[in-house]
């Protein structure tokens, strides 16, 4: 029987409480089944050991409706659950038009911040309509089925609320763009990994203090980022040459980077980095890493030594969001159907121009200023912004365990 067909006749909503175990579903509809019924909608939750399960059929004959209740009630009775059955007229009400995935992060997450979040959604004409959990470590992470408003506002919304409380929140559109090919790009330093390249460099021309501050004026958006580059490569020139792997051994991946890269890359999502830093790391990290693209500034390197100077394009604010575009282009991806992931005041322009830009520890001028942000140390969190659960990770992750 079609919606349509549902829409006027008499249906029983049949509600099932109690300690889950096997069978109880089967068990259900089994017993149902006798009664000839259509189905018209389902819904189960199980929550540490205790079961929801409501079935939405159509109803039986005026004749066996009564012998239907007794049943069902005596079959509950029996598996020591409680049952309730509801008549009704038709299948649930439409859901309303605009609706949107709302993905909160805590670490942890109270009832005060849930009870903030879902207040907000309320008064911006949202519906809840179903509540999921994505992960109960190394964060709490629930999505929030929300539909009777449109996503932008309600994002803008919810994110000066996230910023008063204290949790992430990220929100997305709905629709079956949230499961098609995607492209994911991060920033580097402080994003991918957890050191700033040029210190690093710097360290080893003792001029680690000097570099830092202007780095960390530049990042603050104080500084324009191009003189700032040149600026800290100029401290760098006389290095030998060497000193490249010697930074390369050095690089600490964030903590969740390599699960992230991982998992998306088993979902078929493409992966790339663009950096202000230098090509001497990023295609190292590229190779290693096993990622699809890499932009970044390129040391120059004459008689074996840096000559404080970069060649080539300035991989910049402006820069960063224009690798964004190619690198879409070339992946055949949408702009839409884009994230982007960065810390830094020169991450804004390529946050803003990807259909999901995520401030990760960053700024407080790129947190205000992206779709969403991120305030704990691991990258793999971003996984649940897409809607992936930790179960998932984890079972893919002893799949391939198996596999080798």
């Amino acid at each position: 029987m079609s919606a349509s067909q549902t829409s006027d006749v008499p249906t029983l909503l049949v509600k099932i409480f109690g300690k889950d175990r096997p069978g109880i579903t089967a068990g259900l509809f089994d017993t149902l089944a006798a009664y000839s019924v259509d189905v018209v909608d389902i819904e189960q939750v199980v929550s540490r050991g205790r079961l929801v399960l409501c079935a939405l059929v159509t109803e039986p004959t005026v004749a066996s409706q009564g012998e239907l209740r007794a049943t069902i009630h005596s079959w509950a009775e029996s598996l020591k659950l409680q049952a309730e059955i509801i008549s009704g007229i038709g299948d649930n009400r439409p859901r309303g038009s605009g609706r949107s995935h709302v993905t909160v992060l805590g670490h942890p997450l109270t009832a005060e911040q849930t009870a903030a979040i879902t207040a907000r959604i309320a008064e911006n004409g949202g519906n809840i309509d179903r509540i999921f959990r994505l992960a109960k470590y190394p964060v709490t992470a629930v999505e929030f089925a929300v539909s009777g408003c449109e996503t932008e506002p309600l994002r803008t919304a919810l994110a000066t609320q996230a910023h008063e409380i204290g949790v992430d929140v990220a929100v997305v559109s709905a629709g079956l763009h949230r499961r098609a090919q995607r492209l994911v790009v991060m920033d580097v330093d402080s994003t991918l990994i957890q050191d700033e390249v040029i210190e690093l460099f710097a360290a080893h021309a003792g001029c680690e203090d000097k570099v830092a501050e202007v780095t960390a004026a530049a990042m603050r958006g104080e500084l324009d980022f191009e003189q700032s580059l040149h600026a800290r490569v100029e401290l760098l020139a006389g290095l030998d040459a060497s000193v490249v792997d010697k930074v390369r051994a050095e690089v600490r991946l964030t903590p969740g980077a390599r699960t992230l890269i991982r998992t998306l890359k088993r979902l078929g999502y493409q992966v790339g980095v663009v950096s202000g830093g230098f090509t001497q790391v990023t295609d190292d990290l590229k190779e290693r890493l096993g990622l699809d693209f890499a932009s970044a500034n390129t040391l120059e390197i004459v008689d074996g030594r840096l000559t404080g100077r970069v060649t080539g394009e300035i991989v910049d604010r402006a820069g960063k969001a224009r690798l964004l575009r190619r690198f879409a282009t070339e992946a055949g991806v949408p702009l839409s159907q884009t994230v982007a992931i960065g810390d830094g005041a020169n991450d804004l322009d390529m946050l803003n121009t990807a259909g999901l830009g995520v401030a990760f520890n960053a700024k407080p001028v790129v947190r205000q200023a992206a779709h969403t942000a991120v305030n704990v140390p691991f990258l793999d969190t971003v996984l649940y912004l897409l809607g992936i659960t930790r179960e998932e990770v984890e079972a893919a992750d002893g799949d391939e365990e198996l596999l080798h």
